[in-house]
């Protein structure tokens, strides 16, 4: 009990240090936050917790001056993301609605990246997937947000990615 409390105690303890240097991006300082999260990202490693791989990747993401790299932690946060999610560990079970809940931004980022690497199909592909998976959302202003930077991204790329009607009735 006591060591499973003190794994949980750990796991907060990395999701607050990446949620400070969220902020710390959000202020202004995006170099810091590049260097605080490559730090967190050596700790953590390739083989660590894949929600915090995914959370870590899908902001440093963010970080990047250049849009190769942007696409490369992009794509780090979707694996991590994906490997949760076919995981059966009682922690990854708890964590679930987390994960879920990450698919339609990152799915939204990577049509972004493709857009800004002149891969305009590889972009719809992507903002497909978006949609598809922001209808886990819920009526919030989180959902509400990515809902609307979908619409927006799609109408950037001159059309619909096939979903004839917004999930919920959200969108314009």
């Amino acid at each position: 009990m006591v060591r499973e409390q003190q794994g949980e105690a750990s796991e907060d303890a990395v999701m607050t240090r990446i949620g400070q240097t969220v902020m710390l991006h959000r202020a202004g300082d995006r170099e810091e936050a590049r260097n605080r999260f490559a730090q967190l990202w050596a700790e953590i490693g390739e083989a660590g917790d894949p929600l915090h791989r995914c959370t870590l990747a899908h902001y440093m993401a963010d970080t990047q001056d250049d849009p190769a790299d942007e696409l490369v932690w992009d794509v780090r946060a979707l694996r991590a993301a994906d490997s949760h999610a076919g995981s059966r560990s009682p922690s990854a079970s708890r964590t679930a609605v987390a994960v879920r809940a990450f698919y339609p931004s990152i799915h939204l980022n990577l049509a972004a990246d493709y857009v800004k690497l002149r891969r305009p199909e590889a972009a719809r592909r992507a903002l497909r997937r978006a949609r598809e998976s922001a209808r886990v959302l819920g009526d919030d202003e989180y959902g509400d947000g990515v809902r609307a930077a979908i619409a927006r991204l799609e109408l950037r790329l001159g059309g619909s990615t096939g979903d004839p009607e917004p999930p919920g009735g959200h969108l314009p």
